[in-house]
């Protein structure tokens, strides 16, 4: 009997000890939170109309590994079990839960006071460009425009404004008017309401615009999720863009290699067409000095015609009457006047000579100048390749030019031609006719040193024969003359053209530098684009790419194994106040006395 007191004492002892024993167990166990698999965390706040800060309260999902006590941690000034009937126990940052079963637990924590979020909000009413207090716009009418500004909060950890992507919404009835988003927001039909939805990207601070012309102003707020960021950035296609810029930089390297060539050829049509300039100069010069000595060369012609006249008459007349001393003085005019035609014919053939190397060059030049057409749609490829638009205004208008030198050229070119040959002849003409004069002067002096006056009656019909043959020359010397006259007068029409495509070819090899200098530029800094792009590629990769972000927990850095935590935020609505509707009284019951006495009225 003693022995089973005893042992009842023992047993009684153990059940006293024993809870106690197994609570400090649970409570090391619930110290390093191995009970607990995952945690997510969804904050939600309430932001007054104007983005000024309400109250915040996080709603938290702990995957239990198994039944007891489970640790977290958060600033809260109250906490609510949202799982079951049990209280949850609080101690400064602590809040531990006893658990009756693994799987999900569910618990409300109410944030203190002054607990900011990442984001700083600012939501502006302007009413037909006034701005306005939200609380005076419900009922209004007008055009309201809601601007909503985010912006980072450096109060809280820069964590969650640099990895999360902001999604802002705000929702109008379709009664409204003129909906429309200026910055750039993506507007959905959702039932009876148009919903304009703006991305915010992580590390951006950005103002939204929202207007519409409305009726009864009223507002269900603006609604603004965060998330991280989960937006990997696929670069399969990246090389393709690649690719497409090296074409690109590849093409612009022709093209400045064939502007180079262009450059070449305008300025070897330029430097011909100077050289014809000069050698027409030339040529202008000489034909205007023979022209200007064709007055005397008629004129010494004259005197000789007449010289031969007056010498026939006097032969006619008689030896006794003849005075031979002017007659021995004909032969040196003739042959003075033929060394002035030789003199005259050496000039043309110099200038023969120039103007055939001068328009060789200019020939060549022109020739050179590429023929192909360049589309419409090859410039406007040019002009959305990312060129400056300058450089290729001045490419586009070179070409014209050049095309413009071309086809003018092709439609003079016979003109060009068939002014060689033409002083080919002239030259002739002119060395023949010295060549005649001097003959004729020769067979004079011989005639002369021979003749005596038994030989007169033969000069006498020698001279009349060369007289008559004489006027023949002297009215061909006149015509041609008067032919040298009108092309004198032709050609320095010729020669002012000359001067203008001179400086057509001189404006043209100037206007095609700059385009050479463009494209040298344009090709410097396109040539590296490739890469370039490439490089911008990866900047974008690295700025947007949160692919590798882990969560940390908004409440407390000491919570571990977080997996998600999410923010949903949304501003007070603006509402019209409801007219309240006076309740009819009841009627009064009435009593017997009441209905005894109706009864005899």
């Amino acid at each position: 009997m003693m022995r089973k007191k005893k042992l009842l004492y023992v047993t009684l002892a153990g059940m006293i000890f024993l809870p106690s024993f197994l609570g400090n167990a649970s409570g090391v166990y619930a110290e390093d939170n191995r009970n607990v698999r995952t945690k997510e965390e969804v904050v939600y706040a309430t932001l007054k109309a104007n983005g000024d800060l309400g109250t915040i309260y996080v709603v938290n999902t702990l995957e239990v590994a198994k039944a007891g006590e489970i640790l977290d941690f958060g600033n809260y000034k109250t906490v609510k079990n949202l799982t079951d009937m049990t209280e949850l126990e609080q101690e400064g940052e602590r809040v531990v839960a006893d658990v009756e079963q693994d799987g999900k637990f569910y618990y409300q924590g109410d944030l203190e006071e002054g607990t900011e979020l990442p984001w700083d909000v600012t939501v502006t009413y302007l009413l037909d460009g006034r701005k306005v207090d939200p609380a005076e716009l419900a009922g209004e009418s007008g055009h309201v425009e809601i601007q909503v500004e985010t912006a980072a909060n450096n109060n809280v950890a820069s964590v969650f404004y640099e990895n999360y992507l902001l999604q802002v919404s705000l929702t109008m009835p379709n009664t409204y008017q003129n909906i429309e988003a200026p910055s750039g927001g993506m507007q959905a039909n959702v039932g009876k309401n148009k919903q304009i939805t703006f991305t915010v990207m992580p590390g951006k601070e950005e103002q939204l615009r929202v207007e519409a012309d409305v009726e009864n102003f009223e507002f269900n707020g603006v609604e603004i999720a965060a998330v991280p960021s989960s937006l990997p950035i696929d670069t399969t296609g990246t090389e393709g863009m690649t690719d497409d810029m090296a074409e690109l930089s590849d093409a612009i390297g022709q093209l400045n290699d064939g502007v180079g060539q262009l450059q070449d050829g305008v300025s070897e049509l330029n430097g011909g067409a100077g050289k014809l300039r000069d050698g027409s100069a030339q040529y202008k010069n000489g034909i205007n000095q023979l022209n200007g000595s064709s007055s005397e060369l008629v004129g010494a012609s004259s005197s000789i015609k007449e010289a031969l006249g007056t010498i026939n008459r006097e032969l006619s007349a008689g030896a006794s009457d003849i005075d031979l001393s002017s007659l021995t003085e004909l032969p040196a005019g003739l042959r003075e006047l033929a060394k002035g035609l030789n003199d005259t014919a050496d000039g043309l053939g110099k200038l023969q000579e120039n103007y055939g190397a001068a328009y060789a060059a200019l020939d060549g030049a022109i020739t050179e100048i590429p023929a192909g057409d360049l589309s419409e749609e090859e410039i406007a490829g040019l002009y959305e390749s990312g060129a400056d638009p300058a450089v290729v205004d001045k490419l586009a208008a070179n070409y014209a030019a050049a095309q413009k030198v071309k086809g003018t050229y092709a439609q003079v070119r016979e003109a060009f031609a068939a002014v060689e040959p033409s002083l080919k002849q002239v030259d002739g003409a002119v060395r023949g006719i010295s060549g005649t004069l001097t003959t004729i002067a020769d067979e004079l002096s011989a005639s002369l040193e021979e003749t005596d006056l038994s030989g007169l009656a033969e000069l006498t019909k020698g001279l009349e024969t060369l007289a008559a043959n004489y006027n023949q020359f002297h009215s061909g010397l006149v015509s041609y003359t008067n032919g040298v006259g009108e092309l004198s007068t032709s050609y320095s029409q010729l020669h002012t053209g000359l001067i203008g495509l001179t400086d057509g070819t001189s404006e043209l090899s100037t206007g095609v530098d700059e385009l050479s200098e463009g494209t040298e530029e344009l090709y410097a800094e396109t040539k590296d684009l490739p890469a370039k792009m490439q490089a911008e590629i990866d900047k974008m990769i690295q700025e947007y790419d949160k692919s590798d972000f882990k969560p940390v927990s908004f409440v407390s850095a000491e919570n571990e194994k977080v997996t998600s935590v999410q923010f949903v935020i949304k501003t007070e609505a603006i509402k019209m106040e409801e007219k309240k509707t006076k309740e009819a009284e009841p009627e009064k019951k009435k009593g017997f006395w009441t209905l005894l006495k109706e009864l005899f009225m």
